[in-house]
């Protein structure tokens, strides 16, 4: 290799360790987000509680649909027996 050659191969090295630094900057950011925001260190836990919270989601929307039913029904029952 001629010295222009290593000199240009020692520039790519730089900047790629440039930017692995920066990289791993923002990679801490995020982790201390996710920690500091819904208690968890790695983004295997926080998919494991999207998935927790998910499920905590769907079983309250079935939860206000049989209450809403219900609700819709006693009015329902109770308009029939205001016009009888």
């Amino acid at each position: 290799m001629t010295k222009a050659e290593l000199l240009d191969l020692k520039a790519e090295i730089d900047e790629a360790q440039e930017s692995a630094t920066k990289l791993e900057g923002k990679k801490e950011t995020l982790t201390e987000q996710l920690e500091k925001k819904w208690g968890v260190k790695t983004p295997v836990e926080a998919k494991k509680k999207l998935k927790t919270m998910q499920k905590e989601i769907e079983k309250l929307d079935e939860e206000i649909e049989t209450k809403t039913k219900s609700l819709e029904d006693q009015l329902n029952e109770q308009d029939t027996n205001d016009t009888e």
